[in-house]
């Protein structure tokens, strides 16, 4: 057990341990660092991102917008049937979109759900509902109804 000792002044506290005490393996700060990173490395497979960055290319599927190793980080990996757990090595799955048109896709698939009545829950729906009004839709599906309508026609 290590010995404690307090001081008068200042409340500083010594710890000095007994020689039983001592660990009995020391590592070094930089073998430490090595095993912290080998506990981080994801398993095999798990790293589809860079796998679809090297196959697909630092540019975005749908805008068209092109990336360097200064903004990378914006570009990300969208599973083209959802499924996060399909990452097939040829890359068939994935498309890299910038972080603003993944938002996008995701977004429309929401509304799209919202438009068809799958949207799950009541308490769930990604945009409010009002009872008063006839088709049970909130302001704005009533309203993106009502602009789909007039682009029609």
């Amino acid at each position: 057990m290590a010995k404690m000792t307090f001081g008068s002044r200042g409340g500083r506290v010594r710890a000095t341990l007994n020689k039983n005490d001592r660990p009995k393996s020391t590592k070094t700060a930089e073998q430490v660092v090595r095993d912290i990173k080998a506990g981080m490395e994801k398993p095999a497979g798990e790293d589809y991102r860079e796998r679809s960055l090297s196959i697909h290319g630092l540019i975005c599927s749908r805008c068209g917008r092109e990336f360097d190793h200064s903004n990378r980080h914006l570009l990300t990996v969208h599973h083209r049937d959802g499924n996060h757990h399909n990452n097939p090595p040829d890359g068939s799955n994935w498309e890299n979109l910038c972080v603003y048109c993944h938002e996008d896709a995701h977004s429309r698939e929401l509304l799209g759900d919202y438009f068809d009545g799958s949207g799950g829950e009541e308490g769930n729906s990604i945009v409010y509902r009002e009872e008063s009004t006839s088709a049970g839709m909130g302001i704005l599906g009533k309203r993106l109804q009502e602009a789909m309508r007039k682009k029609s026609k």
